[in-house]
């Protein structure tokens, strides 16, 4: 399997391209902001990579403001969970009142193929099988997927050492906990933890280390 990643320069998320092997197919996951296009279409060209689609782990703007680019630059499909998908037109919904006023000016529409996804869904990509797991907790409609039973891309969910914040519109630490408790701690330790900022991690490292999953080992 091959993965590679660029940092978007704007709130340094991980945007995750993930494919069978070099110069073949691949999927695109998460990119940033500002335009990253001329970044992904570098990293595409270094590897002879062709993207397929597009995925948004959720809906907040640093995970999703290219992706109307590059799913229509591509003519490829963009996935995303159905109650994060308005997001894509209407970004201030699931923003901060200070993160609209600076970032969310402007007209933003959706990609011409947009797909919803729920939990447990199963997307066949690039011969890959990328799992659909519905994570609530940072976004209402936050997703995780898992890929062939190697990787778990985790988006704002999970992180090396710490969890997403819960505190802006449609987040609940309540669901957080649910989702970790019942969603993360269960997930096998030989996975490898593709997060949307910071480094990768592995699903072993975090139930050992992250003081957020201790404390629910500790608890339940």
């Amino acid at each position: 399997m091959f993965v590679d990643s660029f940092v978007a320069p704007l709130f340094a998320t991980n945007c995750w391209v993930i494919a069978p092997k070099a110069g073949s197919e691949c999927v695109v996951i998460d990119p940033g902001m500002p335009d990253i296009c001329l970044a992904l279409e570098d990293l595409l060209k270094k590897h002879s990579l062709k993207p397929v689609a597009v995925i948004a782990t959720h809906g907040h703007l640093d995970h999703t403001f290219s992706i109307q680019p590059i799913a229509d630059g591509y003519s490829i499909p963009a996935y995303i969970h159905s109650l994060d998908r308005e997001a894509l037109a209407a970004p201030a919904k699931i923003h901060g009142s200070e993160f609209i006023e600076t970032y969310c000016a402007g007209d933003f529409v959706e990609p011409a193929d947009v797909r919803e996804l729920r939990n447990g869904e199963v997307i066949d990509l690039v011969g890959m099988k990328f799992k659909a797991i519905h994570a609530p907790g940072h976004t209402a409609g936050s997703l995780m997927f898992e890929v062939d039973n190697e990787l778990l891309v985790s988006g704002d969910v999970l992180f090396s050492g710490s969890i997403g914040r819960t505190d802006l519109p449609s987040g609940s630490a309540s669901d957080m906990e649910q989702t970790l408790r019942k969603k993360v701690l269960t997930l096998p330790d030989h996975l490898r933890v593709l997060p949307g900022h910071y480094e990768e991690t592995t699903i072993g490292i975090e139930k050992a280390n992250n003081p957020y999953l201790k404390a629910l080992k500790g608890r339940y």
